[in-house]
């Protein structure tokens, strides 16, 4: 499954220095952080109202546009799903609350 993030991780690097008309990704980079930041909020709203309110599908389809525009920001930070991976490795055999309180120091 590591492989579709392997592959999105590709294309957002080849797609950063595209034309901004040449594909929505490239229109992402182009528009910025405060505009992707903008559609994660978005996506985000979008996928609580499916929850509440819809499908599976359209549960698991608003999932997905947020954890996209969610990669997309983060590759502008220099990041990918590779250091939220590493950082949910971490927390294996960790307490939720223990967790939490670590990062409330």
């Amino acid at each position: 499954m590591n492989d579709i993030f392997k592959k999105l991780r590709l294309i957002l690097k080849d797609r950063k220095d595209k034309s901004p008309e040449s594909s929505y990704v490239s229109s992402l980079y182009h528009k910025g952080l405060d505009h992707t930041c903008s559609k994660i909020s978005e996506e985000s709203e979008e996928l609580i109202h499916a929850l509440k309110n819809e499908s599976n599908e359209r549960i698991v389809s608003e999932a997905a546009d947020l954890w996209f525009h969610s990669l997309v920001a983060l590759s502008m930070k220099g990041l990918s799903s590779d250091d939220i991976l590493e950082e949910l490795e971490k927390r294996f055999g960790i307490s939720g609350h223990d967790e939490k309180k670590s990062r409330d120091t």
